[in-house]
């Protein structure tokens, strides 16, 4: 089955952004690579009941089982020693990445209580955009009523564009909710 928003983006979006930013090649067309999901999980990456419950919602959310993160050095201020757990990490690709930005722009974001918009200037120097939830439970494949805490949670979207206005202009496409400058 081929994803909804990859359809989108071969015939409606590259004409689009070809038209609107002068590119002649369609394969210059920026698109996004991959979408990175981070969970970090501080002291409680020691308990493997949390871990493990956690590990579960975050391959519910993503449809692929997350990787653990573990501390490269020792720092005693932050309680943290070699190879200790201190969150998952989920790279989405392919045909994975469009469903889950599916759900994350129609289904999880408008669930998000006193929701404005993204922000439009959360682009880094290499034209990726990154933002956080504070709320992992506004995704419907987590059971609120079986999680003991709420958690939040970072999303990157890497583009393979190194222009700001291209990467934004290919996140219009795709309908992010980014709210508008002036409006309240």
């Amino acid at each position: 089955m081929v994803p909804r928003l990859k359809n989108i983006y071969k015939k409606d979006i590259i004409p689009q952004l070809s038209k609107s930013l002068g590119i002649k090649n369609s394969m210059k067309v920026p698109k996004i690579e991959k979408v990175v999901l981070n969970m970090g999980l501080g002291l409680e990456g020691n308990d493997n009941k949390i871990m493990k419950v956690i590990e579960k919602d975050m391959s519910n959310i993503t449809g692929q089982k997350p990787i653990i993160t573990l501390s490269k050095k020792s720092i005693s201020n932050f309680k943290t020693r070699v190879k200790m757990p201190l969150g998952l990490k989920v790279t989405l690709r392919r045909d994975n990445m469009y469903f889950f930005l599916d759900r994350l722009i129609n289904m999880a974001l408008p669930r998000i209580k006193d929701f404005k918009g993204l922000n439009p200037k959360s682009f880094d120097q290499n034209a990726n955009y990154s933002f956080g939830i504070k709320e992992h439970v506004i995704f419907p494949e987590v059971n609120f009523d079986k999680v003991e805490k709420i958690r939040g949670l970072d999303i990157t979207i890497v583009t393979n564009t190194n222009n700001k206005v291209e990467a934004k202009a290919l996140l219009d496409g795709f309908n992010f909710p980014f709210y508008k400058k002036g409006a309240n």
